[in-house]
């Protein structure tokens, strides 16, 4: 049994006493990534000689002690990255509640390893552990395993017998975020809109050979779009069936914006709001064939949150991403990929007021992102902003890495109003013809 677990992760063991925990943990892991609950139990106060079958979610003093110890332990590996494993009973829900609030306090996947082994396999395995506490241990796993997906796992996976526990091999793959052995070379695209015409001009001006539904570079460089391919431009379904041929064929890679990420909602049947140009992106795709808005769908709900490439050296998120969260995985990152950091609080133009987070950016790696309009590529502490505004009249921006070069195109028209002025007074180009006119 080939099972595919996320290079980096906190790996939370569950099962009995002799249900084979600390073998599977020897074959499949290196010993430096193992945490033992009973290793840590022996160095705390006043421990006895540990029992198998203690757990983290035990009352007395010493087993919180090597609990907390443990914790520390498994924290200070996540927050540099390392892949952690975590052998304890862990049967109960409340002992695994702990791990899973520990991996998203470090934006990693957390995945449970259930070994549910018949009753008799386990007590023959552990004859020391009292065959009562094992029946217990037993039953309360069972009893959680219905509700298991729901407690907050990246994945968990349920391994129902001895011979499943003993053919098992990991194959560790990369976050989808981790890019890292890609270097290039890359254009990286700020928010399209629906913008077809600039985003012609803007490949054929990088060099790339556009045709319908497809572009490519002969000297093999790649698109990266920055999210917001769609809304409140003319064309967001021309610019939805490039750049997802172009992804297809391999030539760019995607992350998604706030409004791919609502139109993604919008085509999974859920309720949204049909604003800031929604309404007229889902008119557009209801006039396609069928399959175009499930081929939309699926393609927008694929995208990871950001991408980590050139060893490290490049991170391209749609609203910016603080260095804690580079290459790492939660809802936390996605959402700050997407929106940004925000107060919860709207500005005398009725939008999210946004905190400044590229201000207090020290990282290595240079971020490129958009999300928010301004006048010009804005530099600011190893960041880049390349949101020029192309919808609201300013121009389709682009920055080649590893180059460091900047190219812009001016917007024909101005598509839709911008709520908060972002260009100087006559900047932007003449509002559009009323195509019905």
């Amino acid at each position: 049994m080939r099972l595919p677990l996320p290079d980096f992760a906190l790996v939370v063991l569950v099962g009995s006493a002799g249900s084979g925990k600390a073998a599977l943990a020897a074959r499949c892991f290196e010993p430096g990534e193992i945490l033992a609950l009973e290793t840590f139990l022996r160095l705390a106060p006043g421990a006895a000689a540990p029992p198998a079958s203690v757990d983290a979610g035990d009352e007395p003093v010493a087993v919180q002690a090597a609990t907390e110890a443990l914790a520390f332990v498994a924290g200070k590996r996540l927050e540099r990255r390392r892949l952690t494993v975590i052998n304890a009973a862990n049967v109960r829900r409340e002992a695994r509640r702990g791990w899973v609030a520990l991996a998203r306090r470090y934006h990693c996947p957390a995945v449970a390893l259930v070994l549910d082994v018949p009753e008799a396999n386990a007590q023959a395995a552990s004859p020391e552990t009292d065959p009562a506490v094992i029946h217990l241990q037993i039953q309360a796993l069972r009893q959680g395993l219905e509700a298991l997906p729901r407690e907050g796992f990246y994945a968990a996976h349920v391994l129902a017998s001895p011979a499943e526990i003993r053919l098992l091999t990991i194959e560790r793959q990369p976050l989808p975020s981790d890019l890292r052995a890609d270097y290039g070379p890359f254009d990286i695209i700020g928010d399209v809109h629906g913008c077809l015409a600039e985003l012609d001009e803007m490949l054929d001006r990088l060099g790339y050979r556009v045709a319908p539904e497809r572009a490519s570079h002969p000297a093999r460089r790649r698109a990266i779009f920055a999210g917001d391919l769609a809304d409140r431009g003319p064309d967001p379904v021309g610019v939805l069936r490039l750049v997802m041929g172009m992804a297809a064929a391999g030539q760019s890679l995607v992350v998604p914006g706030n409004h791919d990420d609502k139109l993604r909602r919008a085509l999974s049947g859920r309720a949204v709001s049909l604003n800031h140009g929604l309404a007229e992106t889902l008119a557009q795709i209801t006039a396609q064939p069928a399959e175009f808005a499930e081929q939309t769908r699926a393609f927008l709900a694929g995208l990871p949150s950001h991408y980590v490439l050139a060893g490290g050296r490049l991170v391209v998120a749609h609203a910016g991403l603080p260095e804690s969260m580079h290459n790492r995985l939660s809802r936390q990152v996605r959402d700050f990929a997407l929106y940004g950091l925000t107060t919860g609080e709207v500005d005398q133009y009725g939008l999210p007021v946004r905190l400044p987070w590229a201000r207090d950016y020290q990282g290595q790696a240079l971020v490129v992102y958009g999300h928010t309009p301004v006048a010009a590529p804005e530099r600011l502490n190893h960041t880049l902003n390349i949101d020029t505004g192309c919808v609201f009249g300013g121009a389709l921006s682009a920055y080649r890495f590893p180059e460091d070069e900047l190219t812009s195109v001016r917007a024909r028209w101005t598509y839709a109003a911008s709520k908060r002025p972002f260009l100087p007074p006559a900047a932007a180009a003449p509002a559009r013809p009323d195509p019905g006119a």
